[in-house]
């Protein structure tokens, strides 16, 4: 139980993080405008210029507060939910005199929230003609309202804490203790909560100390690169498999293009590397310090390209030292747990073709609606979507972009959005698997495809075979593609009904067994079965699991089959409970044909049906259902 919560307040904390991020990240140029303007103009910068120097100041007070709160505030409603996000965010600005990214962060989204409840509770009472009238009034007073109460109510509170952040923080510089904030910065950063902790907490009180020494070291307490790029090289030079050999586009990625996510999935794969980024956090704030290091504003992104734009004259070496050092001992501690490791092998397998061909399954629409295949000849537009819209999705777009283009196909476009803008006419939407249920209500019009990784993923092979295939997958007869679902698939005597609950763990071993014993795997396929299920749950919604093997028991599949188990009472699967068990070994893609058909025939089934199908007793009425044709 304990376990159990701990997962889910993890959890919770991973998709706050993740809404904070997507508030930040599509702000970044803003952040970067102002940076530059900052470290070109000020007094301390390259090129003082107290004329200019004025241009900067209504971009961090006004400009980056309202384009935070904004965004929040369309995560939350759209269009109109940004409008009165950025409203109510005026208020909380007007009301201090230091930048409220942090107070942006909290007004953007609660007004985005009140317009949406407001709406809703007032949707079906708007007179016919009226509603352009009371759409408009309706966000310009609630939006007035938010904002005044951000001004008497909020942004003091805001403030206090802004008093009581930097009171502490400059007592523990004092002291000599700022090295022990790497103890909550680095996993906080793990937690997707980077850009809440530098751009919502640090940036503000760096400016306060900048406006006042020229210069702040808390720009550089979040954004150094150097414990990241320390994970990474420890993974080049010890790892094994995938992850050894994605490591040098990831290091690119992250110390030259900043963004840091990119090793967040390198430390949770082995959570004690939490203790590396923290040492080599630890070690670069206390040579920071040590050395009178600092920036002018921040550095967005946190590439070592720009620390070093932001960098003052005179801060050059102990900036670069910071790097260096929190690099070395980062990668000097992640050395030496990945070597201790027992589990050698860290490699992230791509989803193979068994986990691609349950996806018309997994990867529902809104109220049961089958989602659509898309003929390759059709496919027009691709949309990667992530949370903010940009970094990760950004570069597994442009990756699949240059492959497609490299392949010939320039007519197919593919995007990068954030969930929550997906266009209309997206086809094919790619985004990670813990994101699935927001993607899909995004856009129940679109073709899914999950990845666990946006750079490292099949996606590209799986747009290849729809391409090249379309024409002889559309030239085979509906009748020939019938008789491959019928013709050995499936066998009624692998229809097995009325079977005792038992557990997750037993009921893959039972199909896997069963499979072996119809001649369609052999036994090592059975242990790949559990081991996929440890790595992810193959409960696909509707009451069905579709266990299936690893990729390292491909091999071991003779023939293409499936079996179908069924328990009346159910199998837990986690929080969801199965009452189908479909076993399956997929040789090819002999398999996607029934596989579909599960797919349109649960869709169309009505909860009377779903529950006759859990419960019969005749095995053909399963075997009918898994087998007809469309």
């Amino acid at each position: 139980m304990a376990a159990k919560q701990n997962s889910a307040a993890q959890e919770a904390m991973q998709k706050f993080g993740r809404f904070l991020s997507g508030m930040v990240m599509p702000n970044i140029g803003a952040f970067i405008a102002w940076g530059f303007l900052t470290a070109l103009f000020i007094p301390t910068g390259w090129l003082p210029n107290e004329y200019l120097a004025q241009v900067g100041g209504p971009m961090s007070k006004w400009l980056i507060p309202l384009l935070l709160g904004f965004t929040g505030g369309e995560a939350i409603y759209k269009h109109r939910g940004g409008v009165v996000g950025a409203i109510a965010t005026s208020g909380i600005i007007a009301g201090a005199d230091i930048p409220m990214f942090l107070g942006a962060m909290i007004m953007g989204p609660l007004g985005g929230w009140c317009i949406k409840k407001f709406d809703q509770a007032i949707e079906d009472s708007i007179p016919n003609g009226f509603e352009m009238l009371v759409n408009n009034f309706s966000a310009g007073i609630l939006g007035g309202i938010l904002a005044i109460l951000a001004f008497i109510g909020v942004g003091p509170v805001v403030l206090s804490a802004n008093g009581v952040l930097r009171a502490g923080v400059e007592g523990i510089v004092a002291m000599g203790l700022l090295p022990l904030a790497s103890i909550i910065i680095e996993p906080a950063k793990i937690l997707f909560l980077n850009n809440a902790i530098n751009h919502g907490v640090l940036s503000p009180l760096g400016i306060q100390q900048a406006e006042e020494m020229g210069k702040s070291m808390f720009f550089l307490l979040e954004a150094n690169p150097g414990p990241g790029f320390g994970i990474l090289l420890a993974y080049w030079f010890f790892g094994k498999g995938s992850t050894k050999a994605s490591t040098p586009g990831a290091m690119i990625i992250h110390v030259l293009g900043g963004i840091h996510e990119i090793y967040f999935p390198y430390v949770l794969m082995k959570p004690t590397l939490l203790l590396a980024v923290i040492a080599g956090g630890m070690s670069g704030v206390f040579t920071l310090n040590l050395l009178g290091g600092g920036l002018i504003a921040p550095s967005s992104p946190g590439s070592i390209i720009a620390v070093l734009a932001m960098t003052p004259k005179g801060a050059f070496l102990a900036n670069m030292a910071d790097f260096l050092v929190a690099t070395v001992v980062s990668c000097a501690v992640a050395s030496v747990f990945i070597k201790a490791s027992k589990d050698d092998d860290e490699s992230e397998e791509d989803l193979e073709a068994a986990r691609e061909s349950m996806a018309a399954l997994k990867n529902r629409g809104k109220d049961g609606a089958a989602e659509p295949h898309v003929a390759g000849k059709d496919l027009k537009k691709i949309v990667y979507a992530c949370d903010a819209g940009m970094g990760s999705s950004a570069l597994g777009a442009a990756a699949l972009r240059k492959k497609l283009h490299k392949a010939g196909y320039n007519n197919i476009e593919v995007i990068n959005f954030a969930i929550g803008n997906i266009p209309h006419d997206a086809q094919i939407v790619v985004s990670h698997e813990k994101l699935a249920q927001r993607a899909i209500e995004d856009s129940p019009q679109a073709e899914h495809i999950f990845v666990r990784d946006f750079t490292q993923n099949n996606v590209f092979d799986i747009i290849m075979d729809r391409l090249q295939n379309v024409e002889t997958t559309e030239a085979a007869p509906k009748a020939q593609q019938a008789s491959a679902a019928a013709s050995g698939i499936l066998k009624i005597e692998n229809v097995r009904t009325g079977l005792p609950t038992v557990s997750k763990e037993e009921a893959i071993r039972a199909a896997g067994e069963l499979l072996v014993k119809s001649g369609y795997v052999g036994e090592e396929y059975v242990e790949g079965m559990i081991r996929r299920e440890a790595d992810i749950s193959t409960y696909v919604g509707k009451g069905i699991a579709i266990p299936h093997g690893e990729n390292e028991v491909k091999s071991s599949i003779k023939k293409t089959g499936i079996v179908v188990l069924q328990y009346p009472q159910g199998v837990k699967f986690g929080d969801e409970t199965a009452h189908l068990v479909v076993g399956i070994a997929g040789l090819g893609n002999d398999h996607l044909s029934i596989l579909a058909n599960i797919a349109t025939t649960m869709d169309e089934c009505t909860d009377a049906e779903l529950q006759n199908l859990y419960t019969t007793t005749d095995a053909k009425v399963l075997f009918d259902m898994f087998t007809k044709a469309e």
